[in-house]
């Protein structure tokens, strides 16, 4: 079992910046991956960024590339994702996600079918 907790949303004025955590606890040295997502109401959960490890390959969504980055303190287990120049648009509620299993690897680091532990989420609201 990997737990996973959410901080740092908030309420941005549009253009501002946030970082979100993702604390990871349990059986951390299970993990291989983690990405966030995100939801905004009435619209499907979509990817926003993922890391894969060992090497660190990270992707990005097409409408976050440039203004989103993903990184990891392996020594906190814990996954970070800063979001600058950001938009109405942004506004959702954040998730970290990590696969359930080695085998889920094999899917695309955006399918949210490859995620089996979530967090609860955390809010961003960007103002315009």
């Amino acid at each position: 079992q990997v737990q996973l907790v959410e901080s740092g949303g908030g309420l941005v004025q549009a253009g501002g910046s946030l970082r979100l955590s993702c604390a990871a606890s349990g059986r951390t040295f299970s993990m291989y991956a983690m990405a966030w997502f995100r939801q905004a109401p009435g619209k499907e959960r979509e990817f926003v960024a993922a890391m894969r490890w060992p090497g660190g390959t990270t992707y990005y969504a097409d409408s976050v590339k440039g203004r989103f980055t993903i990184s990891r303190d392996s020594a906190k287990n814990t996954v970070y994702l800063q979001m600058n120049s950001l938009k109405p648009e942004d506004t959702a509620l954040y998730y970290c996600a990590t696969p359930r299993s080695p085998h889920d690897l094999t899917r695309a680091a955006y399918d949210l079918m490859g995620y089996g532990y979530w967090g609860q989420g955390t809010q961003v609201t960007v103002s315009s």
